[in-house]
């Protein structure tokens, strides 16, 4: 077979592979490249500071409450949906907490379980409400936006941090990575480190992306979100499907509420101010699409990654204004609107040409 034949089936088997990839897949896999990309040219561009495991560790303590937030709004964007509600869930969850332990001597599987309580309340409700009383996403969960960040004035209206000793003792406690620790300026050998919630939102992603990939309720969220009528033909339940969509992604803004508490150590009414924002740019980065029936949970992780990295490279370049971290993101949203929609443009006429 000459050179040129070689070629040209090359061409048409990679060609071939591009068409047959599936729409999640094809997305996952772009936000990957993209991601790691960007992390090598913060490598070569901006020194050595990114060549140390710790930063990247550093970037998995500070958003593993936003991974695990992210994660529920990945399954309800799946479906169809929105919850725009989740920031204001994570900041009265740890307001709620916070007032619990320091002012009635609380402890921390008690918090624990109010926490889960109150995630799981405004899954139920919200559920409920799109689901069976057919009332759009947005409105429902902007309410629940506005009504969670109205407890948590009334919960308690003054910042504080919280002393309690057993709650230090967790927040506190570090998961040292064997091997991977680095010298610092005084030549002194430092290990590298996770916080707990880390290991939290890791179990939280490889649990959802088997229920997404092998279960039958994560099959039917994509049938749902793709088109509910066929899904109704196949004898799903759509309501249900969406009821359950939300009350998974109430009760992870619940687990996500107290990960970002042990993170921060305290209670405030600006707690998780536009993680909502941040939970859905991390989704789309990931290659969920707001129209449903595509997304992948190991995109949204790789998603959040992408917002995280993006916003240190900004950090590190010296601009530490705020609006510059804004304009990068919103450039970064549609920088990867644009490949998606290029990237699956690309497919559908692969898949003309190919029939």
């Amino acid at each position: 077979m000459s050179s040129t034949k070689k070629a040209s089936a090359s061409k048409t088997g990679l060609r071939d592979r591009f068409s047959n990839m599936s729409d999640t897949n094809l997305l996952l896999f772009i936000t990957v490249v993209v991601f790691f990309v960007m992390y090598i040219g913060a490598i070569i561009f901006q020194g050595k500071g990114f060549l140390k495991p710790q930063t990247f560790f550093n970037i998995l303590n500070a958003n593993a409450a936003l991974i695990i937030v992210s994660c529920g709004m990945s399954i309800v964007m799946i479906t169809g949906g929105i919850d725009i509600s989740v920031g204001g869930v994570t900041a009265l969850v740890s307001m709620c907490c916070a007032v619990y332990l320091d002012f009635h001597n609380g402890n921390v599987f008690v918090a624990v379980l109010i926490a889960l309580a109150i995630g799981l309340a405004f899954g139920i409700v919200q559920g409920f409400l799109v689901a069976y009383l057919d009332i759009q996403p947005f409105i429902v969960t902007l309410a629940g936006m506005f009504f969670a960040r109205g407890m948590t004035t009334i919960v308690n209206t003054n910042p504080f941090n919280v002393r309690n000793e057993a709650f230090l003792a967790l927040k506190e406690t570090r998961i040292i990575i064997p091997g991977m620790g680095s010298v610092n300026k005084l030549g002194n050998y430092v290990n590298a480190y996770i916080e707990l919630g880390v290991v939290v939102a890791l179990l939280a992603v490889i649990i959802f992306f088997c229920v997404l990939r092998w279960s039958n309720l994560g099959r039917a969220f994509y049938a749902v979100g793709g088109n509910p009528q066929s899904a109704l033909m196949l004898g799903i339940n759509v309501k249900r499907t969406k009821f359950l969509s939300h009350v998974i992604c109430g009760l992870l803004a619940g687990v996500g509420g107290f990960v970002y508490f042990m993170h921060v150590g305290s209670g405030s009414a600006t707690n998780a101010s536009g993680m909502e924002m941040n939970a859905i740019a991390s989704s789309i980065i990931g290659g969920t699409m707001l129209t449903g029936g595509v997304g992948n949970i190991i995109g949204t992780f790789f998603g959040v990654l992408s917002l995280s990295t993006i916003q240190n490279i900004v950090s590190t370049a010296g601009l530490q204004e705020a609006w510059w971290t804004g304009i990068t993101i919103a450039a970064m949203l549609c920088l990867f609107l644009v490949i998606q929609s290029v990237a699956m443009a690309r497919k559908k006429l692969a898949m003309k040409t190919k029939s």
